[in-house]
């Protein structure tokens, strides 16, 4: 019970005290309210890659070691990093269907590759496919600054607001104050996913189908597109 009459005495004594001094908060002082709106759209140079080699697929029957290492070799040659750029994400085997089925054993890997440019990850496509390594998708795309972007197009939505508060308060002789209240309203990210692209798609995009006429593969992302809405409340002296 004291401690209920002490808090209630505590919110009493602070009312008054503001009362006295003629504070305010920002409710009660005159202000304009605006929206803000900024974009950008950014090439990714995250191209994350997804390679599955199978020794049930492969046609000229090597062991899963045998394949890997020529992948291995093969990236490394077209310049991938494979101390940073290069993982293994899943390693499965049809062993525990063995006796039920009297089938072959057979093993399988999904690796990622994460790729820069859009050259590199048609080298990718092209010296893979050689060793009959098709089943390439790419994943997602991403961009190593992208929290960069991000806090650049919010600053940019608020210089908007400002902006927008100044021209309308122009038109009536006022001036604008400082920020009071500001408040991220909408976010759009788009371009982070991109729609399975697998070698057979990718072949495409230069009109023919053979690796060997096509000496490089012309590929093009959908750009990243950053988009922010910011409320931003400006105090009119």
């Amino acid at each position: 019970m004291k401690k209920i009459v002490f808090l209630v005495l505590l919110i009493a004594s602070t009312y008054s005290a503001n009362a006295q001094s003629g504070a305010k908060n920002f409710i009660d002082k005159n202000y304009i309210e605006v929206t803000g709106k900024a974009e950008m759209e950014i090439a990714p140079d995250l191209i994350y890659v997804t390679i599955k080699i199978s020794e049930k697929d492969n046609k000229a029957k090597q062991s899963l070691e045998q394949l890997e290492d020529k992948m291995l070799k093969t990236l490394r040659d077209i310049g991938i990093d494979l101390e940073k750029d290069f993982s293994i994400n899943d390693f499965a085997s049809n062993f525990q269907f063995y006796w039920l089925k009297k089938t072959d054993i057979f093993t399988s890997k999904e690796y990622q590759v994460v790729v820069h440019d859009t050259r590199t990850l048609g080298k990718i496509f092209r010296e893979l496919e050689k060793l009959n390594i098709s089943n390439i998708e790419i994943a997602k795309l991403d961009h190593s600054k992208i929290e960069d972007y991000r806090r650049e197009v919010k600053v940019k939505a608020i210089q908007e607001a400002k902006e927008k508060a100044e021209e309308l308060m122009e038109a009536v002789d006022q001036k604008v104050g400082k920020a009071i209240f500001v408040q991220e309203l909408n976010r759009h990210f788009y371009g982070g996913k991109a729609e399975a692209l697998t070698a057979n798609t990718v072949m495409k995009v230069r009109g023919t189908g053979d690796f060997g006429i096509a000496d490089e593969l012309n590929i093009e992302f959908q750009k990243i597109e950053l988009e922010y809405e910011i409320l931003v409340r400006f105090e009119l002296p």
